[in-house]
């Protein structure tokens, strides 16, 4: 890390170089997201007048607080509004996109991070820590790391229907499964060779090779998916 960057390896064998975010940036962003949704509940406490509004107010304040970084994480690519301003996202630590477990454990440990005031605890921590990870971060194996320019998704080939879903021919362990939804999360990121080479060594599974082995994993990822 002479440079700061991460380099970690996907299960799929593919090399990424990753640089963790410094409690700048990141106080930045999260200053972004508590603006917006400091704006959301004063609309909200006009929109719900009477005793009923202040209960659905009181409900919603706490759904929102907890739940918008959490749903953010896990749908968007581990950016909240404010980590996308500022170029930000999370990641686990192996570098794949963050899951439920991994946003729940390091959003509800901002308690923790916050103690005894101010977000001391989690400042020092960052500072202490090579990676810059709050304690919320350690606990959920979670990074928060500069967002790279993506490159754009291959255009669709001429005639290309989407593929059905497909059952797996017998059942695979969750970590397993879990890495095949990934594979294809991420299948624009990586090279068409290395793709077809995993065709190859998934022929155990789907009793083919190459093109179309890769096409029968992308029906038993579809399958994940349902």
């Amino acid at each position: 890390m002479i440079d700061g960057r991460l380099s970690l390896t996907t299960p799929e064998g593919i090399r990424l170089l990753l640089t963790p975010a410094g409690p700048a940036p990141r106080a930045w962003a999260w200053a972004i997201d508590l603006g917006l949704w400091l704006a959301f509940m004063l609309l909200l406490s006009f929109v719900l007048p009477g005793r009923l509004g202040k209960g659905l107010y009181a409900l919603l304040l706490f759904l929102s607080y907890w739940g918008y970084p959490i749903l953010c994480e896990v749908y968007f690519r581990g950016q909240t509004v404010g980590k996308r301003v500022m170029g930000l996202e999370v990641r686990r630590a192996n570098g794949l996109p963050v899951g439920w477990r991994e946003s729940v454990l390091r959003n509800l440990l901002l308690v923790a991070d916050f103690l005894p005031l101010m977000y001391a605890a989690g400042l020092l921590s960052m500072l202490f820590d090579s990676h810059f990870r709050r304690l919320g971060d350690i606990v959920a194996g979670t990074l928060v790391v500069y967002r790279d320019k993506r490159p754009a998704p291959p255009a669709a080939r001429p005639g290309a229907v989407p593929v059905p879903p497909a059952p797996l021919p017998f059942p695979l362990p969750p970590e397993q499964q879990r890495a095949l939804a990934d594979l294809f999360e991420r299948e624009h990121e990586l090279p068409r060779a290395r793709l077809v080479e995993l065709g190859d060594i998934a022929e155990p599974l789907t009793g083919l090779r190459g093109e179309p082995s890769l096409e029968r994993l992308r029906a038993y990822a579809a399958g994940l998916r349902q």
